[in-house]
């Protein structure tokens, strides 16, 4: 799988990201596509991902990139596609027309595959945000990452009630789409935020939250405030449920796209 990712010029969150599941993923076929290229316009405290200015390094968008991801997708007969990407400030569109190119070669390519994406919040441009919607992805997916009162510090360049407005945004712009959020806890939120958190989900009409532990990437990044019992991830699980929510995956190695196929099948059963 790496040899033929690279041989194509593209990334993945899986390995950018240092996810914790890369090996059990990669087993089963499975990777979420990290599009935009590998270079971050942001420093979120919390990620890995490479950062920096692309701009000033002349780094445009791969033009085939779109193409390159659906050979690879049909290369590994996925049926569930995970789009992602690097936030790109530096783009007049934030990269939404990109993204919504790519999902329309992965649909041309795979008209049979469901197909996530997991933005970046586009800088709250909504007109974005309706661009990548009206590619008509199956799942809608915007992270929170954290509860307010600990943006500044780990995420210090967005805005909370921004990205709560991009996931509103999509569920009132497109009502069959399921919405999708994830967050972190470790980070030295109380259980009290992490529940406000997943009310705060609920009133923008979010379908689907996914909670899992933060682990410390690399020494540059935060540091791990506490680790979470097994039951208390049970605790937040349950909870979800009983405010609307019509799947929550909570646990330690939970991670946004992370099972994402069996995570949308759930809701989606759930719902009828």
């Amino acid at each position: 799988m790496k040899t033929e990712l690279r041989r194509l010029n593209l990334h993945t969150v899986c390995e950018s990201a240092r996810c914790p599941n890369i090996h059990e993923c990669f087993h089963r076929g499975a990777a979420t596509f990290m599009i935009l290229g590998n270079l971050c316009t942001r420093g979120c405290g919390f990620c890995s991902v490479p950062k920096g200015s692309p701009a000033k390094q002349e780094m445009g968008l791969d033009p085939q990139e779109p193409a390159n991801v659906a050979r690879m997708a049909a290369l590994m007969n996925l049926r569930y596609v995970v789009i992602t990407s690097v936030n790109r400030d530096d783009l007049e569109d934030g990269g939404s027309r990109h993204f919504t190119e790519t999902v329309h070669q992965v649909k041309r390519r795979l008209p049979n595959a469901r197909v996530e994406v997991l933005t970046p919040d586009f800088c709250g441009d909504l007109e974005a945000v309706a661009c990548v919607l009206d590619a008509a992805p199956h799942v809608f997916n915007h992270n929170m990452e954290t509860g307010p009162r600990l943006y500044r510090r780990v995420r210090p360049q967005a805005d909370y009630q921004q990205s709560l407005g991009v996931l509103a945004f999509a569920k009132r712009h497109r009502p069959d789409v399921l919405t999708k959020s994830g967050f972190m806890v470790g980070l030295g939120e109380t259980e009290d935020e992490v529940r406000a958190l997943l009310r705060d989900l609920r009133r923008a009409d979010v379908d689907v939250a996914t909670i899992g532990q933060y682990l410390q990437p690399t020494r540059r990044n935060l540091p791990v405030v506490e680790y979470i019992e097994p039951d208390l991830f049970d605790s937040y699980r349950e909870y979800g449920l009983s405010i609307g929510f019509k799947m929550v995956f909570s646990g330690p190695l939970v991670r946004s796209s992370y099972m994402a196929d069996h995570v949308s099948q759930q809701a989606h059963v759930t719902t009828r």
